[in-house]
């Protein structure tokens, strides 16, 4: 008979690896604390990166291969990272700061004082100086870019150059599959090589079943170990950071604020605009974006442009005819891909079934249905203005070649026939007080628990409007903070040496009804 397997002791465990995990990983390690971090996904290199093809990658590097439905009207397309490194690895490394107007909205509406921007300041310069931020301007390499600009331009509407952490970028044009030239500072190369530096072991291909706990203690968490092998952890101080669908999902499944945990998840949605352009784009040889207009940030939408492969275009393009998809293929220089992301009300809600999947629905509202119509007008409009002969909107149907017919085709097209894809989640497990809804007191903590803290983008207390990682990595930053601060009386390794037991494990998988929250 095989014995049961020997628990693993630490002081804090990690669980995820992407722009809230990794921050509080190095912030453990470097406070001395023994750090284990847990990864869903495989870890790879920058070389097994470029080795391998987009498509390879897509399905390598994202969770269901990219994905992941939304169920509803229309189903929307939900992507996100499953590697070490999370979905910094695949997106576009875009580090935007929150805005200052957007931390006291949150402050004085959710209860998250403490963090508006003077508190989260320092962090920023850390996050700016640590992977090498900087403003990329439309330049050489970056045409679709520099023509939004100059359509914005034309139209007296703002836009602004985009903040990337990408220092000599190569413009590869593989920033959703992963950068083959190791430019873009993701989390595998930045924080986590930093942690590991100050003792932190990362064990990839990991799965966390469930959080067993008792009062208001986590006691293990229980694992699957890359060959299927059931693992269990003992830490004294879990920090969950699986995501805006995994964390809320986790806590479902181990009897944590069951009701209430990713019931009204935040939301971007991109819809993409194809347009062709009388001169060469060559959109194919550039970066993800170095423009992107914000001139209706207020409103919630952005417009920028997107990584263009002919894979891109294809999916695209889903739909229409093929006469169509054939003649922008054979006319790739001159075409270009646009997103429009726009910032809904409706709530996506998370639900973990049986056998750990995970079920996403959405109600988009009548209001949302507004602003995407209104988002498909205003991005042709802007297209035109920048010299476009032809866009394509989203869903079959013939090109748009003025404001007018942009303007009808928005307003006479069905929602439940647009192809919609979302890569942004948050706020599925908010801060703030119970009265103004939070999940999670100032410190991350699941309000009844003492050593439980999330760190990623569910604590976010709504959606950003921009690219999140900033805001995530600045609350990660200030959450490890305020989490040290709050456990510094415990031992770290260099004062003990926990000793290991080859005891049985005798807390249950699944939390007894008396040890139930939520």
């Amino acid at each position: 008979m095989s014995r049961a397997p020997r628990p693993i002791d630490c002081d804090a465990l990690v669980i995820g690896s992407g722009a809230g995990g990794s921050v509080a990983a190095l912030g453990l390690a470097r406070a001395g604390r023994d750090t284990v971090v847990l990864e869903e996904g495989p870890r790879v290199t920058t070389a097994e990166i470029a080795a391998a093809t987009p498509a390879q990658n897509l399905r390598r590097l994202y969770r269901h291969a990219g994905l992941a439905p939304i169920h509803g009207r229309p189903v929307i397309a939900f992507g996100e990272g499953c590697c070490v490194g999370g979905t910094t690895v695949v997106n576009g490394g875009l580090l935007w700061e929150p805005p200052a107007d957007l931390l006291d909205r949150w402050a004085d509406h959710a209860g998250t004082d403490g963090y508006r921007r003077p508190d989260l300041d320092r962090h920023l310069r850390e996050i700016t100086r640590r992977l090498g931020v900087a403003v990329q301007r439309p330049g050489d390499g970056n045409r679709d870019s520099r023509l939004l600009a100059d359509g914005a331009d034309r139209l007296g509407w703002h836009w602004a150059a985009a903040r990337r952490a990408a220092p000599g970028c190569s413009h590869a044009n593989r920033c959703p599959t992963g950068c083959p030239s190791g430019a873009k500072q993701s989390m595998l190369l930045s924080y986590l090589p930093a942690a590991e530096r100050h003792g932190a072991r990362i064990h990839p291909r990991t799965r966390v079943l469930g959080l067993s706990h008792r009062r208001r203690s986590v006691t293990a968490v229980h694992a699957l170990g890359p060959e299927g092998e059931p693992l269990t952890y003992r830490p004294r101080t879990v920090v969950l950071a699986a995501g805006p669908i995994g964390s809320p999902a986790l806590l479902q499944r181990s009897g944590i604020h069951r009701r209430h945990a990713g019931r009204r998840t935040a939301v971007h949605v991109n819809l993409k605009v194809v347009a062709r352009f009388p001169e060469p784009v060559r959109a194919t040889r550039g970066t993800i974006f170095t423009a992107q207009l914000q001139h209706f940030q207020d409103q919630g939408l952005l417009v920028m442009p997107a990584n263009l492969t002919p894979g891109a275009l294809g999916a695209a393009l889903a739909g229409h005819d093929p006469r169509t998809v054939d003649a922008l293929l054979a006319d790739l220089d001159r075409t270009a891909l646009f997103t429009a992301q726009v910032r809904v009300d409706g709530p996506v809600a998370v639900t973990s079934l049986p056998g750990g999947r995970t079920l996403l629905r959405h109600r988009l509202t009548a209001a949302d249905g507004h602003r995407l119509r209104s988002a498909l007008h205003l991005t042709a409009r802007l297209l035109l203005a920048a010299g476009a002969t032809a866009v394509h909107p989203p869903f079959p149907g013939p090109p748009l070649r003025s404001e007018a017919e942009a303007r009808q085709c928005a307003e006479h097209s069905s929602l439940a026939d647009w192809p919609l894809v979302s890569v942004h989640a948050m706020a599925s497990c908010p801060m703030g007080t119970p009265a103004g809804g939070g999940l999670c007191d100032p410190v991350g903590r699941p309000y009844g628990f003492d050593n439980l803290h999330l760190c990623d983008a569910s604590v976010l207390p709504g959606a950003t409007g921009i690219s999140p990682q900033g805001t995530v990595m600045a609350f990660a930053h200030e959450i490890t903070e305020r989490l040290l601060e709050s456990t510094r009386p415990q031992l770290t390794r260099a004062q003990t040496s926990r000793p290991q037991t080859t005891r049985p494990q005798s807390t249950p998988l699944r939390p007894t009804r008396r040890e139930t929250t939520g």
